[in-house]
C-alpha cells in the first residue's frame, strides 16, 4: 500500500513538470521564433 501514493506523487511532479516546460518553451518559441519565421518567409516573397 506504501508504493501506489509513491507512485502518484511521482505522477503528479511529472506532470507538473511537463507543463511548465511546456510553457517556457512555448514563451521562448514565441519570442526568438516568431522572428525567424518572418525573416525566413518575408524575405524570399518580397
Amino acid at each position: 500500500m506504501r508504493r501506489k501514493p509513491d507512485m502518484l506523487w511521482v505522477l503528479v511532479l511529472l506532470f507538473g513538470l511537463g507543463i511548465v516546460t511546456t510553457g517556457y518553451a512555448q514563451s521562448l518559441w514565441g519570442k526568438s521564433g516568431e522572428g525567424r519565421l518572418e525573416a525566413t518567409y518575408a524575405v524570399p516573397l518580397r
